[in-house]
């Protein structure tokens, strides 16, 4: 059950991010929509985290489904790029707003990194 309001609330925060943004980005939303069971499942596994940027990383050497991870990671980063000219601020601030939503929301035994870059599990 918590994983499918994970899953809501996730959808919800990437429908926000790119509301408004043009054609392409509507395309990014769906890719990032279909990505979030696997993604959830590496995160399940303990395999992958969410860092202080707002980016996945990867927890150990081990580096399953890493095209996945690539190409979410650089979706998002395309998502943070075009907030941050339409706010008029720097990627990188909207990057670490956004890993601070997604750790306030996280699931318990998921791996998230505090802004100092320590790594603790919820």
């Amino acid at each position: 059950m918590h994983n499918r309001i994970m899953f809501i609330a996730i959808v919800a925060a990437a429908a926000l991010l790119l509301t408004g943004l043009t054609a392409p980005a509507a395309s990014i939303k769906d890719r990032m929509l279909e990505r979030i069971p696997a993604i959830n499942a590496l995160k399940d596994k303990g395999v992958i985290g969410e860092n202080n940027r707002g980016y996945l990383e990867y927890r150990s050497a081990d580096k399953p489904e890493q095209q996945l991870v690539n190409d979410e990671n650089s979706d998002r980063k395309a998502v943070y790029q075009s907030i941050a000219q339409q706010q008029k601020v720097d990627s990188v601030l909207v990057g670490q707003r956004r890993a601070k939503q997604i750790a306030d929301i996280g699931q318990k035994g998921h791996w998230f990194q505090k802004p100092d870059g320590t790594w603790y599990q919820k």
